[in-house]
């Protein structure tokens, strides 16, 4: 992406199910446009839990943390509290563009709050996702096949237009729809 830096950013939420490449579509894509920027976000899970790179908190401290007005955003998903940096706000008010992984909880109330908004709803197929969350090792039986149930009806009810990008057949032609998203988002 070229041209000139825009005057209001955009805030993108990227969604979707367990296992469907959202954190390895935007590394690709923070790799490829150096305009991008990720917010990192604040998670009460154990800081080598693995996968994503975030920032661990204990219950109390992200409690504390929210009652001080340090997120921008903040929900409750599968057992453990998510949290996006007050900063973000900013980060877009100055003309960023940022990513942000969002759960599907949390859109309407991204989408008010950032005038330029855009959803990304990654998606597989299940086998792939049944594939990919296997290899994760956090879950497995019938924890791992409820997963896999609950990503065919991620997308019900979303409250916010979404973008819907295909990431079952590697990361180049999704990566591709994903920038091709966002070229036409900054139009």
């Amino acid at each position: 992406m070229t041209g000139a830096a825009q005057e209001t950013g955009l805030a993108i939420a990227v969604v979707g199910p367990s296992g469907a490449g959202k954190d390895t579509l935007m590394a690709a894509a923070l790799a490829r446009d150096p305009r991008l920027h990720l917010a990192r976000r604040v998670i009460t899970r154990p800081a080598d839990a693995g996968g994503e790179e975030f920032e661990a908190a204990s219950v109390a401290d992200f409690e504390a943390r929210r009652a001080a007005g340090d997120f921008a955003l903040s929900w409750w998903a599968h057992g453990l509290f998510y949290g996006i940096p007050a900063s973000v706000r900013q980060e877009v008010a100055e003309g960023r563009i940022v990513l942000m992984n969002l759960s599907r909880g949390a859109l309407a109330e991204a989408a008010a709050l950032f005038p330029r908004f855009l959803t990304l709803y990654i998606h597989a197929r299940p086998e792939i996702l049944a594939a990919r969350l296997a290899a994760r090792g956090r879950e497995s039986g019938e924890d791992l096949a409820a997963r896999i149930r609950r990503a065919g009806q991620w997308a019900e009810g979303l409250a916010v237009p979404v973008t819907t990008i295909d990431n079952s057949d590697g990361i180049d032609p999704a990566l591709e729809q994903f920038m091709s998203a966002i070229r036409k988002a900054l139009k």
